[in-house]
C-alpha cells in the first residue's frame, strides 16, 4: 500500500481505542497547547489561568453559607455594641433603685428591673462587652501560646517533644471548673485578666496538639524537603513554609473554643470566683437574679438568653469555617 502524503493542515490524533480521529492543524494545535490554551488562556482554577488557594476556595464556601452569615451578623452587632453600648443603652448599669426592685418592664427599661433595681436591659448591653473581650482575648493567648508550643514540638521533636507531651497531659488532667475554683478563689481583682489568664493557662494544651499534628504532617511534604535542601533556615522553613499550610486546623478550632470560653467565664461568675462586682458580666446577673426566678423571671431569662446566644453563634461560625477549610467535605 503506497505511503500517503504528509499534509501540514491535517492530524491524526489517536482516540485511545485502536482507531483515529481526522482533526484540522488549528484543532491540533489547540489540543497541544493543553487546557488553557483550550479554554482561551484561562485555567479551571480561577481568571489568567491563576488556580485559587485553600483561603479564597473557603471564602466563597463561606459567602455561599446561611450559617455563617446569620452567625457573622449577630457576631458583628455584638462587637459594635460592645465598643459602643451607649449608642443602644442610655444610663450607667451600676444605677440602680431599690424602689423598683423586681418591677417589669416599663418606660426606659423594657426588660425590667432586678433584686436590687438595676436596669436589666442597660446591664445585658453593657455584659457583652465583658464576654467578647474575655473570648476574643482568651482565644487569641490560648492560639498563640498553644501554636508557638505545639509547633516547635512537632518540628523539632526529641526531647522537646517528650517533655511537652507530658507537661500537656497533666493539664488536661487538671478539671476546669474545679482549677478554676482553687486558682480564682484567691484572687481579689475585679478586672476580666485574672480570668483571661487562668483561660490561657488551662486552655493551650488542645490547640497545642492540633498545631503538632499539623506541623508533623506538612514537614513531610516535599516542599519543605526542597527548602531545607536549598539551605533554608529553620526559622524560614517554619514561618514561610509551614505555618502557611499548617495553620487552618488551629484557626478552625479556636473559633469554635471562642464561644466555649465565654461560658466559661459566665459558669466562674456565676459560683462567685470570676468576675466580681461592680463589674458587669452576664454570669454574675445570672447569679443574682436566681433567687429571684418566681418573682422576677424576666431578671434571669433576658441576661442567659443573651449568653446562649452568644455561645451559639460563635460555635455556628467555628462549625461553618470547619466545614469550609475541610478538604474532605469539598
Amino acid at each position: 500500500m503506497p505511503e500517503q502524503p504528509y499534509e501540514p493542515e491535517r492530524a491524526i490524533a489517536g482516540t485511545g481505542m485502536g482507531g483515529a480521529m481526522d482533526l484540522a492543524a488549528s484543532e491540533a494545535t489547540t489540543l497541544e497547547g493543553g487546557p488553557s490554551a483550550a479554554s482561551g488562556g484561562r485555567a479551571p482554577g480561577g481568571p489568567a489561568g491563576k488556580p485559587r488557594s485553600l483561603w479564597s476556595d473557603a471564602w466563597r464556601d463561606l459567602l455561599r453559607n446561611p450559617v455563617f452569615l446569620l452567625s457573622a451578623l449577630v457576631i458583628v452587632f455584638l462587637v459594635l455594641i460592645s465598643l459602643w453600648p451607649s449608642a443602644i443603652a442610655s444610663g450607667s448599669p451600676l444605677t440602680c433603685d431599690l424602689a423598683k426592685a423586681q418591677d417589669g418592664p416599663g418606660p426606659g427599661a423594657p426588660f425590667g428591673y432586678d433584686g436590687q433595681g438595676c436596669n436589666v436591659y442597660t446591664r445585658t448591653v453593657y455584659g457583652a462587652r465583658t464576654s467578647v473581650t474575655v473570648g476574643l482575648c482568651a482565644t487569641l493567648g490560648v492560639a498563640l501560646f498553644g501554636s508557638v508550643l505545639g509547633g516547635l514540638a512537632g518540628y523539632f521533636g526529641g526531647v522537646w517533644d517528650a517533655v511537652l507531651s507530658r507537661i500537656t497531659d497533666i493539664v488536661f488532667a487538671i478539671p476546669v471548673v474545679l482549677g478554676g475554683l482553687v486558682l480564682l478563689s484567691v484572687v481579689t481583682s475585679t478586672t476580666v485578666w485574672p480570668v483571661i489568664g487562668f483561660m490561657v493557662l488551662l486552655g493551650w494544651p488542645q490547640i497545642s496538639r492540633i498545631a503538632r499534628g499539623s506541623v508533623i504532617t506538612a514537614k513531610q511534604h516535599d516542599y519543605v524537603q526542597a527548602a531545607r535542601a536549598l539551605g533554608a533556615s529553620d526559622t524560614r522553613i517554619l514561618l514561610r513554609h509551614i505555618a502557611p499550610n499548617a495553620v487552618a486546623p488551629v484557626i478552625v478550632v479556636a473559633t469554635i473554643a471562642l464561644g466555649t470560653y465565654i461560658a466559661l467565664e459566665a459558669t466562674l461568675s456565676y459560683l462567685g470566683v470570676g468576675l466580681k462586682p461592680p463589674s458587669v458580666s452576664w454570669g454574675i446577673d445570672i447569679s443574682a437574679a436566681s433567687p429571684y426566678i418566681r418573682n422576677a423571671p424576666h431578671a434571669l431569662l433576658w441576661p442567659s438568653g443573651a449568653l446562649a446566644v452568644t455561645v451559639l453563634a460563635f460555635i455556628m461560625l467555628g462549625d461553618a469555617v470547619r466545614d469550609a477549610l475541610d478538604p474532605k467535605l469539598r
